[in-house]
């Protein structure tokens, strides 16, 4: 759980500065404000879920 848990704040921790720059180098084409703020919002979340798990983990 611990391992899954760190995987996830990783995840979140690296998804988000590469949707940004992906987003200034044009990458993705040009999105909306909307869907940046859905990934905003899916990094958190996955974020906040990876510290629970770890956290739970270690009790």
């Amino acid at each position: 759980m611990r391992t899954i848990g760190r995987g996830l704040q990783l995840f979140a921790l690296v998804l988000l500065p590469l949707a940004i720059a992906m987003q200034l180098f044009g990458a993705l084409g040009r999105i909306g404000v909307d869907q940046m703020l859905i990934m905003l919002v899916c990094g958190i979340a996955a974020f906040l879920l990876g510290r629970l798990l770890e956290g739970y983990a270690g009790q």
